[in-house]
């Protein structure tokens, strides 16, 4: 229904719904016509009346998501227009959060005390029933269920106005004016939680400025009006968490308020970095951070001594704050070294400082002559026993006076110093107790350090405090605890730096003691020049004992990690089990805890049923009361009859009075519709009687335009005629000037015809050589180019030149190749030749002629006596191949194989197995005798699986 509906009819039926108490239906009908396209088109004049019934029924009805929409619908369509309209929906939406959260907190008040009902009674069985059930008191019952909704939704709409208000320049005023009324929303009910969130929204919307800066009217910070209300904002916001206490908050807000400096071009006022260095030094304070906290206090002490209206007092208590501060430094740092390294680089960026700050560097300030004599007596006596006169025996009696003035009226700042001083006093005493004792009881420091009760210090105190010294090299002191005493560097000889540096000054013995030290190195060099073997003896000693440490230092450090673990093994055991029970502590509580949140959550929900149930039907009958008395009321007043039994039936007054509507509709129709008739009669009526008389004011009219041009025409000419004289008057004082003119004209003309002939020869001039360069230059060019191509011709010749003879090189070589090889061939076929006439058939054997072995399986030919036998002939091994040089290059050596040499008589083929024996052919001349046949196997069996390898 809503989409279709006019948005100018809109905000009458939601008032109509109003009326009738149907406050979800008009809201729901509102809701949907703002969200609907066609209310982007609408005039803002039509939609502001729309959006402010809308916001008001969201706050009635406790509808926050549903404002959030409308109020980004609504800052969608006018942000581009004007924004005025949103700032007033915007404190209209807070206006009506805060006026219905006060009225919660009334109603709570008045409930209170009318559940009492009886004031002399001390219990009633409904409280102690209550307080049976539930540890909470009946007012914090009430606030929870009647004030806690509204203080949220207040709070949600805080949220929603800036985040509706962010990213615009225009609205930015709007948006800081609703940021401090958040952070005074949360110190008025210390809500701390809300305070986080809201500071986390406020950086995420600093964040995002750069995200949205291509917007019109976006967000530059570089404007500084812009900054300055940022800067205000959050020096605001630094004061609101230094009044609830939140530090680690408010140390992110000094952080917020560096950043937005660094980026301002302006320097900012001095009130404005006066309160930051306060806060600054505040939370330095609380966080213990003594040094910076110091140094942080001289900033704000700096900027407080320029105000002129500054008075002696305040003047003398600044000096002594920041000189107590300065002596509270403690000498040794209890935290860690890398800690304290990362946060240096950090601090010192907020303080504006270009390094880091030391005690002695505050001291100086401190003392300046300009703040020194500010200072009050007692602090200055303060000063003198700390670091002038130090006596470690009676510091404590001296010191106990001025640390009690500190908790007198006026000096209650001070007090905070006093844990400090306490620990800046135990160092100094134990640096001069480590100049004059070499041993010590604890409990002797302990009664040496006998500070007030709430300071005293114990012996595991202080063994802590000494522990922590050696660890960063302040002190060189051991605890025995069989004795329970304090061993200091005994060894005066061979004293650490760190003790050294440890002096505060001077002592009576320590020119005896330098004297013992010189005597000692004399004796020593005496010693050695009189007996040089005394000096070897100690050479070797100390060989055999470096000797020994070596051989055993394996055994040891094994000896040493077994330890270590042994205790690392321990010490996690030891954990595992605490962290165990504690676990088990911590689940058994909690498990206790939900069982009786969840029986008290069950009567608290039930209790809340039955109560809103008693409410919800109160509610409703004083409701349809109320309605059916004005409905009844309104249709007495129209002369409509009700009867008795009808009064207090809501439905049927309702449907009484939609017919009485109905019928004020129809009568409102005959009526409007008569009068329509009657107008219609009255209109017509006058227009006849207006006929004559327009015709006569038209006649008149003629009249009064001729009369008007004439005087027109008359006016024009007597213009012109005075222009004309005008005008001939200065042609006549022009015109005596017109010879020098034209001669002045003349000589400037021939004046610049010169100059303009001038420039035209020297254009020529330079064209002229500017043309003959280049041709030159075109010259040179080719020139360069023909020896170019005449060397290049000339290498491409020498190139031939050469490619040809090493072709005919190549040619002769082919040649002497191939004549070689035809010889070689000619030879081979006369020894296949001869190897064929062997061959032959041997004639009949004559008498006395050779036979063969019976032993052998081949017939052999017995060489002749005269005959020696090859070498390579009587072993089985065959020589290595002939290797014959490759004559052409890129020609495979055909005569590079891997076969023995042919035998006499024989010719081979390049590539050619040894041809194979007959065992039924005859011995031929140079064989063996009784060469077996299995060696010759194993020849060509070798020679087979070379050639296969290569």
């Amino acid at each position: 229904m809503a989409p279709f509906q006019k948005p100018e009819n809109a905000l009458k039926r939601a008032e109509e719904l109003v009326a009738v108490s149907q406050h979800s239906s008009a809201l729901t009908l509102l809701h949907e016509i703002i969200l609907s396209k066609r209310a982007r088109a609408t005039p803002l004049p039509t939609l502001e009346p729309i959006v402010l019934k809308f916001i008001e029924l969201c706050v009635l009805l406790g509808k926050g998501k549903l404002a959030r929409e409308g109020l980004f619908q609504y800052k969608n369509i006018a942000q581009n227009t004007t924004v005025a309209t949103i700032d007033l929906v915007i404190k209209k939406f807070l206006e009506l959060a805060k006026d219905r959260l006060e009225k919660a907190k009334k109603k709570a008040n008045q409930i209170n005390l009318t559940n009492i009902d009886d004031l002399e009674a001390a219990e009633t069985p409904e409280s102690l029933m209550m307080n049976t059930l539930s540890n909470e008191q009946s007012k914090d019952r009430t606030d929870r269920q009647v004030v806690t909704p509204w203080l949220r939704f207040l709070w949600e709409a805080y949220r929603t106005a800036l985040d509706t208000l962010r990213n615009n320049a225009r609205l930015e005023g709007v948006y800081q004016e609703v940021a401090n009324e958040a952070f005074a929303f949360c110190l008025k009910y210390d809500r701390k939680t809300e305070f986080r969130r809201l500071c986390e929204t406020l950086r995420q919307h600093i964040g995002s400025v750069a995200k949205y800066a291509h917007q019109p009217f976006a967000i530059d910070l570089n404007e500084p009006e812009t900054l300055r209300r940022h800067l205000e904002t959050r020096f605001n916001q630094l004061n609101s968490a230094a009044e609830l206490e939140l530090w680690q908050e408010g140390f992110r807000s000094v952080e917020d308020i560096y950043n937005l400096l660094e980026a301002s071009k302006k320097a900012p006022k001095l009130y404005m970095m006066a309160n930051y260095y306060e806060k600054l030094a505040k939370i330095l304070m609380v966080g213990e951070n003594y040094l910076y906290h110091s140094a942080a206090f001289f900033k704000y002490l700096s900027i407080m001594a320029k105000k002129t209206d500054l008075t002696q007092d305040a003047s003398s208590r600044l000096a002594s704050t920041f000189l107590v501060s300065a002596l509270a430094i403690p000498i040794i740092n209890s935290g860690n070294v890398e800690d304290e390294k990362a946060k240096n680089n950090r601090l010192t960026s907020l303080l504006h400082v270009n390094q880091v700050p030391s005690r002695e560097s505050l001291l100086q300030h401190a003392l300046a002559k300009n703040l020194f004599s500010q200072v009050s007596p007692q602090i200055k006596e303060l000063y003198e026993l700390l670091e002038v006169q130090f006596h470690p025996l009676s510091i404590c009696q001296k010191i106990a006076p001025i640390i009690k003035s500190f908790a007198a009226k006026g000096n209650e700042h001070l007090s905070r110093y006093v844990k400090p001083l306490h620990q800046v006093i135990l160092t100094r005493l134990l640096q001069q107790l480590s100049q004059v004792y070499s041993t010590i009881k604890i409990e002797t420091v302990v009664k040496l350090t006998a500070f007030p009760a709430p300071y005293n210090y114990d012996a595991h105190h202080i063994e802590n405090f000494v522990m922590n010294g050696c660890k960063r090299g302040e002190f060189s002191i051991r605890i025995n605890h069989q004795t329970k005493s304090l061993i200091f560097d005994s060894n005066i000889l061979e004293a650490t730096d760190s003790c050294i540096e440890a002096k505060l000054h001077s002592l009576p013995a320590d020119p005896v003691i330098l004297q013992l030290q010189q005597f000692a190195k004399r004796l020593q060099q005496a010693v050695a020049v009189v007996n040089p073997s005394v000096a070897e003896e100690i050479i070797q000693s100390r060989r055999t004992l470096f000797e020994i440490a070596a051989q055993n230092i394996d055994a040891d450090r094994r000896e040493v990690l077994y330890r270590k673990s042994l205790i690392e093994l321990k010490k996690q055991k030891k954990e595992e089990d605490l962290a165990n029970q504690e676990r088990l502590r911590q689940q058994k509580a909690i498990e206790l805890q939900a069982a009786e949140a969840a029986r008290l959550a069950e009567l608290e929900k039930k209790f809340a049923a039955d109560r809103l149930e008693q409410q919800r039907k109160e509610i409703e009958r004083a409701e349809a009361q109320k309605l059916a008395e004005k409905l009844a009321g309104e249709l007495r007043e129209k002369n409509v009859k009700i009867k008795d039994d009808e009064i207090l039936d809501t439905n049927k007054l309702m449907e009484l009075q939609v017919q009485q509507i109905e019928k004020e509709k129809r009568e409102l129709a005959i009526k409007t519709k008569n009068i329509l008739k009657k107008v219609d009669h009255t209109e017509r009526a006058s227009r006849l009687l207006e006929i004559p008389l327009l015709a006569a004011d038209y006649e008149k009219q003629q009249i009064r335009d001729k009369e008007a041009y004439e005087i027109k025409v008359k006016t024009l000419q007597e213009t012109a005629v005075e222009k004309y004289k005008k005008n001939m008057e200065m042609k006549e004082r022009v015109s005596k000037m017109l010879e020098d003119y034209n001669a002045h004209k003349a000589v400037l003309v021939a004046a610049r015809d010169e100059h303009y002939n001038k420039l035209i020869a020297e254009a020529s001039e330079k064209i002229e050589a500017a043309k003959a360069k280049r041709i030159a230059e075109h010259k040179e060019k080719l020139e360069r180019e023909e020896k170019a191509k005449e060397a290049a011709r000339i290498a491409a010749e020498k190139l031939a030149a050469e490619k040809k003879l090493r072709e005919e090189a190549a040619a002769e070589r082919q040649r002497k190749l191939d004549e070689q090889t035809r010889k070689q061939r000619e030879r081979e076929a006369e020894i296949e030749a001869k190897m064929a006439a062997q061959a032959a058939p041997p004639a009949a054997p004559k008498v006395g002629a050779w036979k063969p072995s019976r032993r052998t399986e081949t017939p052999a030919s017995a060489p002749p006596p005269s005959a020696p036998t090859p070498a390579w002939r009587r072993s089985e091994n065959p020589p290595p191949p002939r290797k014959i040089p490759d004559s052409a290059p890129g020609r495979p050596n055909t005569f590079g194989s891997s076969r023995p040499p042919a035998r006499d008589g024989e010719s081979r083929r390049p590539g050619e197995n040894p041809p194979q024996r007959r065992t039924d052919a005859p011995p031929r001349a140079g064989d063996a005798p009784s060469r077996p046949i299995i060696g010759e196997g194993k020849w060509r069996q070798r020679a087979a699986e070379k050639k296969n390898q290569q």
